[in-house]
């Protein structure tokens, strides 16, 4: 009864890897302790994932898929499973942003997923409430981490990104991980496709006050805009609707420190750190 909760309860994606991999197995005529010692897995890890009690990771993907020769049916799933990592109002915007010709965040309470480091981001979602379970924050920390593949993508995408000050202030895991977390801001700033601006609290009144946005810019140029709240999230892709937030996040680009002043702003709050 509880396995069969646990599977109703699971992402469609993972029910239907799960019903792919017993029905090759099956037809190979493989038990599960079989096809586990053909993957250098155990069989209980087999059926863990079998009944959806675990989802796959890529490790375990690739294993079943040579193992069961597959023919890429398994591996063909990767994409869509780690879609399903990420919070259900979150997945649509993913694919925009790691199919986008540039992303552009400003941010108001955190720093920007794209350049938090690993500690950073768990402390994140521990704080969630309701309270996550520890799979549930390792699972999406890995997540957020696997979303900087951006970085690296071919062609080059720009990201652009505007750290309102108290994103910097905000204590999260002591001081380790937040030095850890100013160095990495440094070491993304100097990317060639990364732009890291810091709007300082002395600036007073600005454009940003409405709150946190990001902008992505789509293959064929079209900007669409992206806001999100307390789990909720907005899509705004009217161009009329758009143009206005691009509008605005260029003036708070323009409010905020240039990318050397920032990358000093940063290096000196690590020194007070």
């Amino acid at each position: 009864m509880a396995q069969s909760k646990k599977k109703d309860s699971a992402p469609p994606t993972v029910q239907y890897f799960a019903a792919v991999l017993r029905l090759l197995r099956e037809r190979a005529g493989l038990t599960q302790d079989e096809l586990g010692a053909l993957m250098n897995y155990t069989g209980s890890a087999v059926s863990a994932v079998e009944t959806c009690a675990k989802p796959p990771t890529d490790e375990f993907i690739d294993a079943a898929e040579k193992a069961l020769d597959a023919g890429g049916l398994l591996r063909s799933a990767i994409k869509y499973l780690k879609l399903e990592r990420y919070p259900a109002h979150f997945q649509g915007f993913v694919q925009l942003e790691q199919e986008a010709l540039s992303v552009s965040s400003y941010c108001t309470q955190l720093i920007d997923g794209l350049l938090q480091t690993e500690d950073y981001a768990r402390e994140v979602l521990k704080a969630a409430f309701p309270p996550l379970e520890h799979d549930e924050v390792e699972a999406l920390t890995q997540a957020r981490m696997d979303r900087k593949a951006l970085f690296d993508r071919k062609p080059m995408s720009v990201v652009s990104v505007i750290l309102d000050e108290p994103t910097l202030r905000r204590q999260l895991g002591g001081p380790e991980i937040i030095r850890a977390q100013y160095g990495y801001l440094v070491e993304c700033a100097a990317r060639p496709n990364v732009v890291i601006q810091v709007l300082p609290m002395s600036r007073g009144g600005h454009a940003g006050l409405q709150g946190p946005m990001k902008l992505v810019e789509t293959a064929d140029q079209t900007t669409l805009v992206y806001t999100e709240s307390h789990g909720k999230s907005i899509l705004i892709s009217k161009p009329d609707e758009a143009a206005i937030l691009a509008r605005r996040y260029a003036m708070i680009r323009s409010q905020a420190l240039g990318p050397d002043e920032s990358v000093r702003f940063i290096e000196e709050s690590m020194g007070e750190r």
